[in-house]
Parts: structure tokens; sequence; C-alpha cells
């Protein structure tokens, strides 16, 4: 389920889930700057977060799905201090901004971050993403900046 992150004098609240078109219409209305999402994937398919050809088949077919233009190559670099965080980290410059992630081996975890000035369909987004890595569960979290 999506969690919509509103800013409030306390801090921030969490609002009910949207629909991926009132999601994108309040970002319009809002006039933000741009859109963050956070996409937490557990129990991946082990075989596709070690993987760095299937990572970026993953960026060039979600950039593809939410219309954004890339900008160069993805970066995907294995690497970790330790079993704990070891695994790939992925870099994708697109023309309104950028698609991070990075894959922990030792949890089958990944944790995706796309942030855009231009809207984008966040619920489309995140069950592509769960999707392609055969995740078991999801947590997404919205906010908008401003």
């Amino acid at each position: 389920m999506i969690d919509v992150l509103v800013p409030t004098r306390e801090g921030v609240a969490t609002v009910p889930p949207k629909s991926d078109q009132e999601t994108m219409e309040e970002f319009k209305t809002r006039n933000a700057w741009g859109l963050y999402m956070s996409v937490d994937l557990r129990n991946c398919n082990p075989e596709s977060i070690r993987d760095a050809g299937k990572i970026r088949e993953f960026v060039v077919e979600l950039c593809d799905l939410i219309k954004m233009n890339r900008f160069g190559e993805p970066q995907i670099i294995n690497f970790g201090p330790c079993e704990r965080v070891a695994g790939f980290s992925m870099t994708q410059l697109i023309e309104t901004s950028c698609i991070t992630a990075h894959f922990a081996n030792e949890t089958n975890t990944a944790y995706i971050d796309i942030f855009s000035c231009k809207e984008y369909a966040p619920q489309l987004t995140a069950d592509f993403c769960r999707e392609f890595f055969g995740a078991d569960s999801m947590d997404v979290h919205i906010s908008f900046r401003n």
C-alpha cells in the first residue's frame, strides 16, 4: 500500500492512499517542485538483484514505463564494506532528476528511490518494481517536494 506523506506544523503526516490520477492531479494543484517516492522491496528474487544486466534492464524499462528520458547510461556497481550492506547500487540520471537503488544481498531486499520534477504514476511504478524483482512485499512512501 502506498502512503502519501504530507508536511504539517508538527512534522509529517501519513494520509490514506490515492489513485495515480489523484496523486498526479495533486502534484499539479500544489505546483510541487518534485515528486519523490521510495520503494522498499522484501524477499526479492536473489538472481535478479545480483545481476547487473537485469538491473540495467529494470531501469531502462522503468524509465520507458513512466516516460522519463534517461540522461546517459546507468551506473551499476557491486560493493559494500560488509555482508549486511553488500550488493549492487544503481544510479540513473533522468532529464527531470534521478532514480537510485541499492540491492542488499544478505536480506534479498531492494531500496529504490525515484525523484522527478515531472509527475509520474506512483502505484503503477511501485507495482512494476515489485513484479520485476519478484518481491513478496513492499513499503512505498510518496512525498511532494516544494
